[in-house]
């Protein structure tokens, strides 16, 4: 017993000393070496502070709306509702979603609206929406706004993220941004 015993207990103690201080210390000094210090992209507007890599909740009809959270946006509790697409409850979340989206955008049919402005994200914070998730509510913030749908589709194109190396995952815009850029729209 003594010779299982001693080898597991050592073995606790490297594991506990390397994944909980070295590890931890070693990813410490790389964020501090990125831009903010590991902060992440911080915007200031007016005198508040948000973070452009956290989703935020965006539900006036002005603005281009968020991906849903199942999480609230709230980024201590960051999670997905781990419910299968054959959940009841979770299809009839998402179909609550359509339908709110389009009683707030009148002639935008079901087969328009991209799926990331009905389901939530893994981490529920997914600052980010497609192209056409972007694209879908244009009329209404054009309406809302009294702007015309080419300045809010030039603004679309201006804040696209384009792919890593023109490869590496899609294009995306972050919400926040978007929503900034649309405050700044004269």
């Amino acid at each position: 017993m003594k010779k299982e015993l001693l080898p597991s207990f050592l073995l606790s103690i490297i594991c506990l000393i390397l994944f909980s201080g070295i590890y931890p210390l070693i990813i410490w000094g790389i964020a501090c070496v990125t831009p903010n210090n590991g902060e992440g992209e911080v915007i200031n507007v007016n005198g508040k502070k948000y973070y452009a890599n956290i989703g935020q909740k965006f539900t006036d009809d002005k603005y281009f709306y968020s991906r849903p959270s199942a999480v609230a946006y709230n980024a201590a509790g960051s999670g997905g509702s781990n419910k299968g697409p054959y959940n009841e409850e979770y299809q009839e979340d998402v179909k609550k979603r359509i339908d709110t989206f389009m009683v707030h955008n009148p002639g935008i049919a079901k087969s328009e609206i991209p799926s990331d402005l009905v389901t939530a994200s893994g981490s529920g914070l997914d600052p980010d929406i497609s192209i056409q998730g972007a694209k879908v509510q244009v009329k209404r913030i054009a309406a809302t706004r009294h702007i015309a749908e080419d300045k809010l589709y030039s603004l679309i194109d201006n804040q696209t993220e384009r792919p890593f190396l023109s490869m590496f995952g899609p294009s995306k815009i972050n919400v926040l941004k978007l929503n900034v850029m649309l405050e700044n729209l004269k």
